[in-house]
């Protein structure tokens, strides 16, 4: 009787697991990580949990960023550390393992895929010359790798230790990755353990080490290791003389078909710590079992936004997808810290900020407050330890920065959104660190490059490296600055900030007129001369010129890229970015009829950038004139024109998820203007879906009669009562309730007296 009562106990047990996994199978089913995959998203494709420290991966060839290519490039091997959706130079690929069939040897064994499967949490391919089948998933900080040889071959696998992404010939190659060290020990009959040191990449950033330990299911028959050009068969260890090391491990021959389990554990502070991380997180050898563990994890967060039933295959697909690559980084590495030990939260590789403020940071604020808020307070931690706060971060290391200090945006948008747990009042020093001391020289890599001169002249004059956006950026940043210290009230810091937030008018060139269109972001001298002619080179003979316009695109291609006026963008863009204030932008481009044509040549003669972070809100600017059916107009186009849900379904480089959170808030009909506490409102794509909360309220919305006809808002109603903005604010959304709108098949005048917050 006991016995019985024991198994239907273990019976039900099973049921209610199967029951959870096929409910947590809800919306990760949804996920295709190939999705922006190929052309210029760049995203990463292999297995990654939320955060995930380590993303294990296809490395084909040295070159991509991302690790992957599609076939039929062949596998280097697979890395257990990756970025996603990035430009510039790559980063990481560290710790490369090499299954293959054959003798104990030192060569490569590239080999071409005869198929891939890439799923939430997955990934699977096959060798077209072997045969050997490789299936891997992961926890936080562990890979796990499923190999399934032939029968009668001799299996083997190469750890190479000193394999990295970004390896260039030229010695410091700027953004290529240069070797330091690397160092690698047979443990025992199942284990090997070492590091690789790495330096340089995107930010050209100091030294960092990734250790690891690494342990098989089946115990070895024979091993290999070295150094250099110098191998052996009886030497268990090499240490590090500053060439790289690996070691092969063999399990010879079976006369059926055998799988080894190889878990891969990493850490940033020691090989006994990467131990740690595997006996922690995956102490057992059920490959399925962790994989669907990291799929829970992921079906935790997908599930708080619930798309309704008319949403198509397609949209769900393009949707949480979206979402997925929102939540990838940057890489919560609390634990982790080489640099200085203590129990804050510690987050790395933000890839950059500058991409990642205006749409990934409020898309977390929703469907993760908590994670944001030790975002947050990872960022001002950097500041206590390293002196700055970050623009970009990796490797334990900042760098680059692009254009303005914009963590401010980020812990501005948290206080004005009520996150609570975060030392505000020290944020705002680290703020005020920015704004008031330059970096002496180290402007590359955090704080604000041309600060003095900002500061004395309100303004980045040409001749400094991106003058034109970092002014406009700055002054963005010091509304963010003016946003925090109103809130705490502190006055004096209050008023000098909110005046400095209108620098980007001493740049504006009222009575430039180009395309019909009069006013302009435009260069100009220290001395305070507009510029129409700007030097390029450096020779003191001849002072060659070249012409700048508002088309100017980056720089013509003999001035160096990354010195230009604005960096990745054009005037056209930039005299349009200026989210904090875009009633005085409108004044200055001549009142709302003038605006609403600039608008309109922007977006008719093509000045819009799809791929790229400073054009994000243009769309919706027609908001600011009374025309949300506008915004909502353009933005439909430009996501039917340029979104899908196919490996090119990106526009331009994810950016750690910037593109892919930029479309799921545009999808919703909600769109973030970052350091503020709104949300601009237009014309969804998808006609129902729910929002559910951390707080335990929900958030549901319905567009009534929508259709692919039906897409203007005629009036909305929230909570019963009628809304006539065309913007929702943040403590109203987390309040939840109802938002209907009721859609027609013309524009209507909702939204068209009531225009959205202006400047404190």
């Amino acid at each position: 009787m006991i016995k019985k009562q024991i198994l239907v106990k273990v019976l039900f047990s099973v049921w209610c697991l199967c029951i959870t996994l096929t409910t947590y199978a809800q919306y990760g089913k949804y996920v295709d990580p190939k999705i922006g995959s190929e052309g210029l998203g760049r995203v990463f494709i292999g297995p990654s949990a939320p955060f995930g420290m380590v993303k294990p991966g296809p490395d084909c060839t040295c070159k991509p960023n991302s690790g992957w290519l599609p076939m039929p490039e062949v596998v280097t091997g697979f890395s257990q550390v990756h970025v996603s959706g990035t430009g510039g130079g790559p980063k990481y690929g560290n710790i490369l393992i090499q299954p293959y069939c054959g003798e104990l040897d030192t060569e490569s064994h590239e080999a071409k895929r005869e198929y891939e499967k890439i799923e939430l949490g997955y990934y699977k391919t096959s060798f077209q010359e072997s045969g050997i089948q490789t299936e891997l998933t992961t926890s936080d900080r562990c890979s796990f790798y499923q190999f399934t040889y032939p029968k009668d071959h001799k299996r083997s696998l190469k750890v190479d230790a000193g394999f990295f992404l970004g390896e260039n010939v030229v010695p410091d190659a700027r953004e290529a990755q240069q070797f330091v060290g690397s160092e690698v020990e047979i443990v025992s009959d199942t284990e090997v353990r070492g590091y690789s040191r790495i330096r340089g990449g995107w930010n050209n950033g100091r030294a960092y080490a990734v250790y690891f330990y690494a342990v098989a299911d089946k115990p070895f028959t024979k091993t290999l290791t070295w150094k250099g050009q110098i191998s052996s068969l009886i030497a268990k260890a090499q240490c590090d003389e500053g060439k790289k090391t690996g070691a092969v491990l063999s399990w010879g021959e079976e006369n059926m078909e055998s799988t080894i389990r190889f878990k891969v554990g990493i850490s940033f502070l020691s090989s006994l710590k990467a131990q740690e991380n595997v006996r922690r997180e995956i102490p057992h050898w059920d490959f399925n079992k962790q994989l669907q563990t990291v799929r829970l994890q992921w079906e935790k967060l997908l599930e708080r936004i619930e798309l309704g039933k008319d949403a198509t295959e397609a949209q769900k697909r393009m949707f949480y997808t979206a979402l997925y690559h929102t939540l990838i980084m940057p890489v919560d590495r609390t634990g982790e810290n080489p640099l200085w030990t203590d129990n804050l939260p510690y987050y790395d590789d933000f890839y950059a900020i500058w991409d990642t403020y205006r749409t990934s940071n409020p898309l977390i604020t929703i469907l993760s407050p908590e994670r944001e808020i030790n975002i947050v307070n990872a960022l001002i931690n950097i500041y206590k330890r390293d002196g700055y706060m970050p623009d970009a971060r990796s490797g334990n290391a900042n760098g680059r920065t692009q254009g303005g200090s914009n963590a401010e945006v980020i812990i501005a948008d948290a206080f004005v959104k009520g996150l609570k747990g975060i030392d505000y009042k020290l944020a705002l020093k680290a703020m005020l660190k920015d704004a008031t001391v330059p970096p002496g020289g180290n402007e590359e890599q955090e704080g604000r490059g041309g600060l003095t001169e900002y500061n004395r002249l309100g303004y980045v004059p040409h001749g400094i490296d991106r003058a034109g956006n970092r002014t406009v950026e700055y002054a963005y940043n010091d509304y963010n600055i003016a946003t925090v210290a109103k809130g705490l009230g502190i006055q004096d810091v209050y008023e000098e900030y909110i005046l400095k937030a209108d620098n980007w008018k001493n740049l504006w060139r009222d009575n430039y007129e180009y395309d019909g269109v009069k006013g302009f972001i435009m260069p100009r001298s220290a001395s305070g001369e507009w510029l129409d002619n700007v030097p390029f080179g450096h020779s003191k003979i001849q002072h060659p010129t070249f012409r700048y316009t508002p088309v100017t695109n980056e720089s013509p291609w003999y001035t160096p890229w990354w010195g230009a006026f604005f960096y990745e963008g054009i005037s056209w863009e930039y005299s349009l970015s200026i989210p904090h204030d875009v009633p005085a932008l409108i004044e200055k481009s001549g009142g709302k009829d003038a605006f609403r044509r600039r608008l309109d040549t922007f977006f008719d003669k093509g000045y819009y950038n799809v791929n790229n972070e400073p054009s994000f809100l243009t769309p919706c600017l027609y908001h600011w004139i009374g025309r949300p059916d506008l915004s909502g107009e353009r933005i439909r186009k430009i996501i039917t024109q340029n979104y899908n849900d196919t490996p090119s379904g990106l526009p331009g480089n994810d950016d750690s998820g910037a593109m892919s959170s930029w479309l799921a808030f545009h999808m919703m009909g909600l769109y973030p203007n970052a350091g503020q506490s709104y949300y601009l409102i237009h014309s969804p794509l998808i006609g129902e879906y729910t929002i559910r909360l951390v707080n335990g309220k929900s958030l549901h919305v319905m567009a009534k009669k929508f259709s692919s006809k039906n897409f203007y808002i005629q009036r909305v109603i929230l909570n019963g009562k009628e809304l006539c903005r065309a913007w929702i604010n943040h403590d109203e959304l987390v309040n939840g309730g109802e938002l209907v709108m009721e859609m027609g098949n013309k524009p209507s005048k909702w939204g068209m007296e009531e225009l959205p917050p202006v400047k404190m």
